[in-house]
């Protein structure tokens, strides 16, 4: 036994496999782990092995997962803790050291990806010499450092722009984007692809045979001299200021500025990388957005459990209805659609057919999607269907009829859902027979846009049937956040403030593109007088009621276009024109916002949040921040509303709301429950 298979012989989370003809395997399958991760332990294994196989290297040494992926990337749980920019960089650059162990080998290094390779496990690949992709639909390689608000820190930030050049490597980084074995290895960050099942083989082959190493091409070297390097990162910061704003996401222009200095090459841009990770880690964003990863974590796992459905039955065709139907399709559920006449059906089709040719390219994918999805007019998949999901029109009587004629046809063990936006479910089941069977499943629009269903539930209602709709929320690839029944549940209830003082600003005459410049300021992804276009002037009416007393107390430029029909996005007029799928907004030049408009704006949400807190609607305060950033898009950078109120701080945010009060009306005054934040 050579010195370096005895050290790893007490590995619990490598193995090192040597064949008679010298290649060594050198095979992570983190122990306790459904996916490999880079944390600390493992990378102290790694570490004690590289160091042995520095001193005793094999003829070639192939780096390859025991599981179903190669590497996920790094542990987030080390994230976290962290009390100085100076300990996250030490913890950084050890990270850096032990990763250039395994690229200064004096042996043929080969990384044989067989699954995802992911941020840190996309730079251990980068670290050998040669990369071979299973070619396989499985298999995704990508940065997604930046939605944890940092930029790759293993040496991925070198690596990376020496393989594929400036342009690919920087988009790949500042973007977090997956792409497929083609793509990388058109980008040169693969050097081959292998069928899933020769991808040993392969790997095996190109260790004993190794090719020429490949160099950066002449138009590579080019863009990265130091004189176009400026010029195009320019360009750079142009384009990631469309989508971030650097006071908010700091990480892709510190990504930008190592690159614009470095160029990708030299000892002191690793040394550079490490530290500018260690700053962003510690930073409020970069803090905020691991926290916002641990909660879409929890709302994963609460869907866990439960019986897959097979069939779903909607029953409403409309903009709601018909997009639940598609994107249940599109997750491998046969679908049935079901309204009153097949010209209602039809659009819904329709969009749903445009939708599959942009989601599968491929002919075959698509129409196997489409066979799924069937009209279904009489309702006959009713009594096939393990779940019916109501979503017509808002009106309790209506539906309470259609759960009269549902019921009776439905499977014993099937669920019956309703996609109500804001009646409570305590009325709609009032005439069912076992009223307990009722959830809420409230989708949000765009549905395949937006992460977030509300599994709403009753003090009665049977636990198995809120399990089944968590559960059901999963195989859909959604997040779920169980709510009880309340008017406007969570989203809406903490949006409906927030959009009604956004009408009333409007009603004062502050331009519609100003109010949502403000809340766009704040870190919104988009204002609230669009954001009321995009959710239907319809829908903000219906919920609205809960907030505006009696039809008197609607401001008339709400009215108004409720009265014209003019529902927003979807009737191509609301608030705005829309053309193009946009809003067409116009300029307000020489006019500024208000002072306090922000807070306007914000801080009834906030203080909603307060409000569903204190009645317990939800479970907790973090389910509260997980729900508004998945369902409302409250900006992630900030954590949630009320982790936004914890760091601006609870006497502040108290004492702002009651100075808007004197100023503007008891709708200010502050809830009572804002002690459980202290």
């Amino acid at each position: 036994m050579t010195e370096a298979m005895a050290t790893a012989s007490g590995a619990a989370h490598w193995r090192l496999e040597t064949e008679a003809n010298g290649i060594a395997w050198l095979i992570i399958d983190k122990a306790n782990a459904a996916v490999n991760s880079l944390s600390r332990e493992v990378m102290e294994e790694l570490d004690a092995i590289l160091t042995a196989l520095s001193r005793t290297p094999p003829k070639a040494l192939i780096v390859t997962s025991a599981k179903g992926g190669f590497i996920a990337g790094a542990d987030i749980k080390g994230f976290v803790g962290i009390d100085s920019p100076d300990a996250a960089y030490r913890m950084i650059r050890q990270g850096q050291q032990v990763v250039d162990k395994l690229a200064n080998l004096r042996c043929v290094t080969v990384a044989a990806i067989n699954g995802f390779a992911l941020g840190g496990g996309l730079e251990v690949a980068l670290a050998c010499r040669y990369r071979v992709a299973a070619d396989d639909a499985s298999v995704t390689l990508g940065f997604p450092e930046v939605q944890l608000g940092v930029h790759p820190g293993l040496g991925g930030t070198v690596r990376a722009v020496q393989l594929a050049g400036p342009i690919a490597a920087m988009d790949l980084m500042l973007t977090g984007r997956h792409i497929r074995p083609k793509q990388a290895l058109q980008m040169g960050l693969v050097d081959k692809l292998a069928p899933a099942a020769q991808l040993r083989d392969v790997a095996r082959s190109m260790a004993l045979s190794p090719p020429p190493v490949k160099t950066m091409s002449l138009k590579h070297r080019l863009l990265n001299l130091g004189l176009v390097r400026p010029i195009l990162a320019g360009q750079m910061r142009s384009q990631v200021a469309k989508r971030a704003r650097p006071e908010h996401y700091p990480a892709p222009y510190k990504l930008i500025e190592l690159w614009q200095e470095y160029g990708g090459s030299g000892e002191r841009a690793y040394e550079a990388e490490a530290r500018s990770m260690g700053n962003l880690l510690c930073t409020p964003t970069s803090r905020n957005l691991v926290r916002v990863f641990f909660l879409q974590e929890r709302l994963k796992s609460a869907g866990k459990s439960g019986e897959p459905m097979k069939h779903v039955h909607v029953v409403g065709a409309g903009v709601m209805g018909g997009d639940i139907a598609a994107w249940c399709a599109a997750r491998g559920l046969t679908v049935t659609l079901q309204d009153r006449e097949e010209k209602y059906v039809a659009p819904a089709m329709e969009r749903a057919r445009k939708f599959f040719e942009k989601r599968y390219p491929d002919e075959a994918k698509r129409n196997d999607v489409l066979a799924r999805l069937k009209a279904d007019v009489p309702g006959a998949g009713v009594p096939q269907a393990d779940l019916v999901i109501e979503a017509i029109y808002e009106n309790l009587q209506a539906k309470q009829e259609l759960y009269a004629r549902l019921e009776p046809q439905m499977k014993p063990n099937a669920v019956l859902a309703t996609n109500t936006s804001s009646i409570v479910l305590e009325q709609l089941a009032e005439k069912l027979t076992q009223p307990q069977r009722l959830i809420g499943l409230h989708f949000f629009n765009p549905v395949a846009r937006m992460p977030l269903v509300e599994v709403i539930h009753a003090a009665d209602t049977d636990p198995k049937e809120i399990q089944a709709g968590l559960a059901f929320a999963r195989q859909i690839d959604k997040l779920a956040i169980p709510c009880h029944s309340a008017p406007g549940f969570l989203v809406n209830r903490v949006l409906m403030p927030y959009l009604s003082e956004a009408v009333r600003a409007a009603q004062e005459g502050i331009p519609l593109a100003l109010i949502d410049r403000a809340a766009e300021d704040f870190g919104m992804p988009m204002g609230p007088i669009e954001l009321a276009d995009v959710v239907g002037l319809d829908v903000v009416m219906s919920v609205g009621k809960v907030f505006f007393e009696t039809g008197a107390d609607v401001p008339p430029v709400l009215a108004t276009r409720f009265s014209a029909k003019k529902f927003g996005k979807k009737t191509g007029e609301g608030f705005y024109v829309w053309q193009n799928d946009k809003p067409v907004k116009p300029p307000y030049t020489g006019q500024s916002a208000p002072d306090d408009l922000q807070d306007r704006l914000l801080l009834p949400l906030v203080n909603e949040a307060v409000a569903v807190l204190r009645q317990g609607i939800v479970e907790d305060a973090d389910l509260i921040d997980a729900g508004v950033i998945f369902g409302a898009g409250f900006a992630p950078f900030r954590g949630g509303p009320l982790q936004y109120a914890r760091a601006r701080g609870v006497d502040a945010i108290v004492a702002r709301l009651q100075e808007l009060q004197t100023v503007h009306g008891d709708r200010f005054a502050p809830d009572e429950g804002w002690d459980l934040l202290r």
